[in-house]
This record gives C-alpha cells, structure tokens and sequence, in this order.
C-alpha cells in the first residue's frame, strides 16, 4: 500500500492496518535493509507522588539519579 510522506515527514496509517493498533499510543520504529519496522510500545502511567516517596523511603534523591545516569551513559 502506498502512504505519501508529508513535507513534515509524517505519514498517515492506512485505516485497515491502524485498526488493528486499538488503543496503541507509542510506535517504536527501526530502519532496517532499506525499510521502516513500526513495533507497538504498550506503556502505563506513572504516578510521579508514588514514585517520589518510594525514592524517599530508599533513600534516593536526584543527586542518586544523576549518579545512576552518568554510571549508565559511561559504558
């Protein structure tokens, strides 16, 4: 099926193939061999306070997140 890459590079889904992404927010997309592979993500929401006091409880505060992050992008 043909699908026409915007100026803004979007595209539009055809109907048949979008239908059966019921409910799929995210995309993930890999180039591969010349070609776009569209995956679904399934995601759930965070509750940011809950999080916050599970990070209070152990211990952990952005100076710890910041260590983590920098230990992780130095590999």
């Amino acid at each position: 099926m043909l699908v026409k890459v915007t100026s803004k590079n979007q595209i539009t889904i055809p109907k048949k193939y979008a239908d059966k992404l019921q409910g799929t927010k995210y995309l993930d997309v890999q180039y591969h061999d010349g070609a776009l592979l569209l995956k679904p993500v399934q995601t759930y929401e965070a509750d940011l306070e809950t999080i916050r006091s599970k990070m209070e409880k152990l211990g952990l505060g952005a100076e710890t997140v910041q260590d983590a992050i920098n230990w992780s992008r130095s590999r």
